[in-house]
């Protein structure tokens, strides 16, 4: 008895080490559990796909890479079926033959902008990467940035960071210190990536910088890891990475009914900016101030009272508190306070920490005491708090 359905052997071409790429595949994979198609996929069982390996497949469709200029090579005059991956072009010329389905470079520079400012962020800057090639996706988030500065009248300060390795790291980490240094104040920082924003973070711990206060930072791709490796959480713009992959396998599954597809690139927008410290821009302009609430978001968690505030900037009390009065309306007891309960209320949202752990985290005395704060402000318990954000 045969089988009357046909199985398809699909090769996806991505390096999932990269968030953007995994995401992209879990896209692909959401199409065939809406669509039951019967796919065989094919991919390294360490998720790397390594090029000299396609020759020894038979294979009928291909979703892959083409940000990567050896793939596109390599598939160029090929006579298999094949879905591009990739990013959007401010020139229509770049886009492959293929059918396309692109994450929109423009948007995403333009929503990590139109965050900062409306935080009432003025100067604007951006740390990218050197592009070998005029057809890169990093070149294509500078060029946005540079339409965005000059549509809204910006002046522009870019850093074009070699890539670093372990026997150049210190020198590169240098030169980033130097141009950090010579930014203007208060200004918001667009990073190519997360992973440029994490070296910006470095630099500004390095340099002392504080951050939101003094620097604002937003990276792109919203890569979970990143969050890990720094004592500020990084702001990010989350791309639309799963729609990539949905949309590829669903243009792949109707050339292989042979089923005419757009010719047009499909672009897909971010879905959101995921808000985190980085950002928490206050427009605070007293030195002293930007001083007392840098050492209070690293040590509010610590137990400190506002006796190691004023001894840490040898102030009197008077003088600081009437300094916050002015630049926020609050009292350094009240700022503490809610530096405490925001660090908590990210460690629900974002992370599996126990709630008992948590709260010891915190600078909680007691489990108990945590919920009795925790419920007085926000009218829910840590538990129904974080089961609201875990429904998403």
């Amino acid at each position: 008895m045969t089988n009357e359905y046909k199985y398809y052997r699909i090769a996806l071409l991505f390096n999932a080490n990269k968030v953007y790429d995994r995401e992209v595949i879990e896209g692909v994979g959401q199409y065939i559990q809406a669509s039951q198609c019967l796919w065989n996929i094919f991919i390294e069982d360490d998720f790397v796909y390594r090029k000299e390996s396609l020759h020894h497949l038979e294979i009928d469709g291909i979703i892959a890479d083409f940000d990567d200029p050896e793939t596109v090579a390599m598939l160029e005059h090929t006579a298999i079926p094949v879905i591009a991956v990739g990013g959007s072009y401010q020139n229509p010329a770049f886009y492959p033959h293929h059918p396309y389905v692109a994450t929109d470079n423009y948007a995403l520079v333009e929503t990590a902008f139109l965050h900062l400012k409306q935080k009432g962020i003025n100067q604007f800057a951006f740390y990218g990467l050197p592009a070998e090639t005029p057809k890169h996706w990093s070149q294509e988030r500078k060029n946005a940035f540079m339409r965005l500065m000059r549509d809204y009248g910006h002046q522009t300060y870019i850093y074009l960071g070699e890539q670093a390795h372990s026997d150049n790291w210190l020198a590169v980490q240098s030169k980033l210190c130097n141009w950090i240094s010579h930014l203007p104040p208060h200004t918001g920082i667009i990073a190519v990536t997360d992973a440029r924003a994490r070296h910006l973070l470095q630099a500004c711990e390095y340099l002392n910088i504080a951050v939101p206060d003094e620097l604002c930072i937003i990276g792109i791709d919203n890569e979970e890891l990143i969050q890990y490796l720094s004592r500020v959480s990084l702001s990010s713009v989350v791309q639309g990475t799963n729609q990539i992959g949905y949309q590829a396998a669903k243009l792949l599954d109707q050339l292989l009914k042979g089923q005419a597809v757009a010719s047009t690139p499909i672009l897909v927008p971010p879905l959101r900016v995921e808000q985190r410290r980085s950002t928490d821009y206050r427009s605070l302009h007293d030195p002293l101030v930007i001083q007392a609430m840098h050492y209070i978001r690293h040590h509010a968690t610590q137990g400190i009272k506002t006796e190691q505030v004023l001894d840490h900037l040898r102030i009197s009390r008077s003088n600081l508190e009437q300094r916050f009065k002015a630049e926020m309306n609050k009292t350094i007891h009240q700022v503490i306070h809610e530096e405490k309960l925001d660090r908590a209320k990210n460690m629900l949202k974002f992370t599996d920490i126990p709630i008992q752990e948590i709260a010891e985290i915190c600078g909680y005395p007691s489990l108990q005491y945590f919920y009795a704060v925790f419920k007085k402000e926000h009218r829910q318990t840590p538990k129904e708090f974080r089961e609201q954000f875990s429904a998403y």
